[in-house]
């Protein structure tokens, strides 16, 4: 199995909750007196690859498929999986959720997650929900932010030139300095509107002759027919946009059909099945009271957002739901710290990027 080496102050003490055998009897007393639920954030399930040749965006990927699987057969051993649909009906009936309620999420809809997650689950009998962005599954086409990272790694460029976000700099020449750069400029520019970051986007295609014309195998979302055997083996297929845009960032028509659209598109494709929702990159800056209308408009049951937590109350905020996010440096003695103790042991969100939003607005 490719372990990883726990990293920071939460890894290296996870690892050792973990190792000191104390982590079953700190859950028992835990469940006693904070029934929570627990939602996971997953991306990609993939081997490590080597970053010196990987073309795209490492931040992206979550686990490989062997550490995936030891994490399914923990939680599988300890916590109560939920299927996120369950979940829904549970509040509406107003019932409490059992002790230890964990629900698997991913986002985005990699092909990975068909041909490596999906297989694993099905096996560990363990639910999960795929929140796919349906624009990227109808054509095949890579997710706009991996290729900008993509172009940015392999572009002969000498300059970084975007006015949009007021960066004008020389290009590194050495690969993780690049990623580093990717990183920034992926931060910075979730700030402007999702309709000029596409654009931006767009324009650097044109300009360093990256176009996204042909079939990655690095960056390939799922098509229908996988998703299709997903849903039919009784995985939840879920809403994350058409375009994966930032829905707080657009116009009122823009907004509705990229909850509408995806909403049409999911029914069309896979039939009547429960409306769940992601939203892309589901920080604050993703998602306001505008967009939690609309999801309520679309009758969506519930929505998910990115900020890091458990849910106390998940009545109180069902479109607001915090998750916590398992990323590739997470070691198994650390995911199991972060199930037991979310607070303590689990990644943290900027403080300018984690505050929830509407979670008065937001009761059904």
């Amino acid at each position: 199995m490719e372990e990883a080496k726990p990293t920071g102050l939460r890894g290296q003490l996870g690892e050792l909750c973990y190792n000191s055998g104390l982590l079953g009897s700190l859950q028992r007393m835990r469940s006693w007196w904070r029934r929570d639920l627990r939602i996971l954030a997953y991306h990609r399930i993939m081997p490590l690859p080597d970053p010196a040749t990987y073309d795209f965006d490492l931040e992206l990927i979550s686990a490989p498929p062997e550490r995936f699987r030891q994490q399914m057969l923990l939680l599988k051993r300890r916590f109560c999986p939920m299927r996120l649909s369950d979940v829904a009906a549970m509040l509406d009936a107003g019932e409490e959720l059992p002790a230890d309620a964990v629900v698997i999420t991913f986002d985005d809809g990699y092909d990975d997650n068909y041909r490596i997650a999906f297989p694993i689950l099905r096996e560990l009998d363990i639910p999960a929900t795929f929140f796919v962005s349906t624009g990227h599954i109808d054509t095949g086409e890579p997710y706009a932010y991996d290729w900008l990272v993509h172009m940015i790694l392999l572009t002969d460029a000498s300059r970084l030139v975007l006015p949009e976000l007021g960066m004008d700099q020389p290009m590194p020449a050495d690969r993780p300095a690049r990623r580093k750069l990717a990183g920034n400029v992926l931060d910075r520019m979730k700030n402007i509107s999702a309709l000029d970051q596409a654009a931006m986007i767009e324009r650097l295609a044109r300009e360093w002759r990256i176009a996204p014309d042909a079939v990655y195998q690095d960056c390939r979302p799922m098509n229908w027919d996988q998703l299709r055997e997903m849903s039919h083996a009784g995985f939840e297929i879920g809403s994350h946009g058409v375009h994966h845009w930032m829905l707080s960032k657009l116009p009122a028509a823009e907004l509705a059909q990229e909850i509408m659209g995806s909403r049409e598109a999911l029914l069309r494709e896979l039939g009547p099945h429960p409306l769940l929702l992601s939203y892309p990159v589901g920080s604050n800056r993703s998602y306001d009271e505008r967009v939690i209308a609309m999801a309520k408009s679309a009758d969506f049951q519930l929505a998910c957002s990115y900020i890091s937590g458990t849910n106390p109350q998940p009545s109180h905020n069902r479109y607001a739901l915090l998750r916590l996010a398992v990323e590739r440096d997470m070691s198994l003695g650390w995911f199991a710290s972060t199930l037991t103790l979310p607070s303590l042991m689990s990644y943290s969100t900027p403080d300018y990027l984690g505050k929830q939003v509407g979670t008065s607005a937001c009761s059904p």
